[in-house]
């Protein structure tokens, strides 16, 4: 299919290595510029689905490089160009080994770990009398660190990643004033677009010259977590489950088709409609984000595009 973007294989002038992650891909030129491709790549429970989703890369890619443009006065970010739909370029950053999570509802992990009993989640406390859904006083900052086999992320406490020097506390602290600064103009962008950001988590960096700055995506449906603000209050004196704005209907379509991401379980097929209907979705959840109509780029070829527009950008560096 050269319709979408699965994996990449270029050969960029200067590039001294490529990093694949599950959805994007990460060329280092000359340990000066990353280029970050968003592939088309569809990924839950951890697993990378067969079939590629029309435009996903692209949506992804541009709803990050909106919102780091919207929060550049009060954070800086790693950006430098986007030369192309799919592609961010930026700076070489050695990234922190903490994912800055923030809530400012008890929703996802946090609800699962309140409905176990616990009331310390990360070392943060959770007070007493909460359902699902309901809106924390202040929000929380529950970081989370890889396992060394990389395989899941774990929760880990600010003293603890004090106390194991992951973070010093002269950059932790800057960590935690820009995760709540960026969650706080976040918050404020999904309210004029009739939503609210319930959760999210933020990666950072620091550059050569010593900089902290935001990196990777942020405030996208597959790092982020959104509600409907509509509504959002009669269903919670009702008891019933939020509406939301996330690619929890991937999730739901899959376990109502047997799958997981167990061991032993087969991915269902996603036939032709299946993947124009969740590409319809995330167009949806692009303009509903953004506030914008989405402008689907030329996929006649979409791995030459991104080659031409990459080099283009490197050759006038």
């Amino acid at each position: 299919m050269s319709n979408t973007i699965n994996n990449t294989n270029y050969n960029f002038p200067n590039q001294t290595s490529v990093y694949k992650g599950k959805v994007r891909e990460v060329y280092n030129i000359n340990n000066e510029l990353l280029v970050m491709i968003a592939s088309d790549r569809l990924s839950a429970f951890d697993v990378i689905m067969p079939k590629q989703i029309p435009f996903k890369g692209q949506i992804l890619n541009q709803i990050a490089s909106k919102m780091m443009e919207a929060t550049k006065d009060i954070v800086p970010n790693w950006i430098i160009a986007i030369p192309d739909p799919n592609v961010a370029i930026g700076h070489m950053c050695t990234p922190f080994k903490v994912e800055m999570v923030i809530r400012g509802y008890l929703s996802g992990h946090a609800a699962r770990e309140y409905k176990a009993g616990k009331r310390l989640l990360c070392g943060v406390a959770m007070p007493e009398g909460m359902k699902e859904n309901d809106k924390f006083p202040t929000p929380i900052i529950t970081p989370s660190t890889k396992a060394d086999n990389g395989a899941h992320d774990e929760d880990i406490s600010k003293e603890n990643i004090l106390a194991k020097g992951i973070v010093s506390k002269e950059d932790y602290e800057v960590l935690e004033n820009y995760t709540r600064a960026l969650f706080k103009k976040g918050t404020e962008i999904a309210a004029k677009r009739g939503l609210i950001l319930v959760d999210t988590k933020y990666e950072f960096g620091k550059t050569k010259d010593g900089k902290i700055v935001l990196i990777d995506e942020i405030h996208t449906p597959d790092s982020s977590r959104y509600f409907y603000a509509d509504g959002y209050q009669e269903r919670q004196n009702r008891g019933e489950a939020q509406k939301q704005l996330s690619k929890e209907f991937v999730r739901q379509w899959l376990i109502a088709n047997g799958f997981q991401g167990l061991e032993g379980q087969v991915i269902p097929e996603m036939n032709e409609e299946k993947i124009n209907e969740i590409s319809d979705r995330y167009i949806e959840l692009y303009e509903k984000i953004t506030g914008e109509t989405f402008i689907k780029s030329d996929v006649s070829n979409i791995a030459e595009r991104i080659e031409k527009n990459v080099l283009a950008f490197l050759n006038k560096k």
